[in-house]
């Protein structure tokens, strides 16, 4: 089996392009590793390629959940091994993509899972900072505020009641190449916030209104960034402005969680993106993948 290609890095710093041409070129197929964009409707809010952005390249493990449906890092552990076994067994090489670095790593590496089927606990005995250390114990990647109470209780029933990483979590199972792309900090930040005024102009608004019936049912819109910040913005009288600045900076600490969890993680081969000519870029990274 050829190399798999990781393409990891901040929001908003063009891996999804970079993937695609670099599927072109090795004659990839390519895997979603955003734990958003595996939901349909969720188009806008998570920077979704559309039909046309992927340019004819086979994309998998997008779009094949609703918003009300569970969907967890187990499931995609065992779904990107199947579509591992199967794309390579037809003679093509694996793009993954995307910044949700436990997916990602949780597929790749040894990370072992245990089902339980347990009743959700209210965890009355403890309090949101006890809640949240606990999370921490499974993952670093927390988009919720210590004081929101509901959504944390959540979190950690998912992990407790579903999730359980076990044993050989740092074995790699594939021959991988990591790329990550990267910029100067205070102008990736200046990009994530004039994303957010473009989502709005694509029509985000209307993706969020048509969503609404949603919220009380659906983890995903609670949890996910672009979506979760809206509910104070339709249940609780928020503001428009306080809602996507909040979103700008939900955006800008995550990206910043994200080049931590990159660099400890996994042995990542980082590249300064080229947003003059992004195919300088292009053609950079290329050379790496075939040396």
């Amino acid at each position: 089996m050829q190399d798999i290609i990781v393409i990891v890095g901040p929001t908003g710093v063009g891996k999804t392009k970079l993937s695609i041409e670099l599927a072109k070129k090795l004659d990839a197929e390519i895997i979603n590793g955003d734990s958003v964009s595996i939901y349909k409707r969720l188009d806008i809010g998570s920077a979704k390629p559309s039909i046309e952005e992927r340019e004819g390249i086979p994309h998998h493990l997008i779009d094949i959940r609703d918003v009300d449906e569970e969907y967890n890092v187990f499931e995609y552990q065992r779904d990107v091994r199947k579509l591992i076994e199967d794309i390579t067994s037809r003679g093509k090489r694996v793009i993954i993509v995307g910044g949700t670095g436990l997916y990602i790593k949780a597929a790749l590496y040894d990370y072992n899972f245990t089902e339980i089927n347990g009743t959700d606990n209210t965890y009355d005995d403890l309090t949101n900072e006890e809640i949240y250390d606990k999370i921490k114990v499974y993952t670093d990647n927390i988009d919720i505020h210590i004081n929101n109470r509901k959504r944390l209780v959540r979190l950690l029933n998912k992990y407790e009641n579903k999730e359980v990483i076990t044993t050989n979590k740092d074995k790699l199972l594939y021959n991988i190449i990591t790329i990550g792309l990267t910029t100067d900090r205070d102008f990736l930040y200046e990009r994530i916030n004039k994303r957010v005024d473009k989502m709005v102009a694509n029509g985000l608004l209307e993706e969020i209104n048509s969503l609404k019936e949603y919220y009380n049912k659906s983890r995903i819109l609670n949890s996910g960034i672009g979506y979760k910040e809206f509910y104070d913005y339709l249940f609780n009288g928020q503001s428009l402005d306080i809602t996507l600045d909040k979103i700008k900076q939900d955006s800008r600490r995550y990206a910043k969680r994200q080049y931590t969890f990159f660099n400890h993680q996994f042995d990542t081969n980082w590249f300064n993106v080229d947003f003059n000519n992004f195919n300088n870029t292009i053609e950079e990274v290329y050379k790496f993948i075939k040396k």
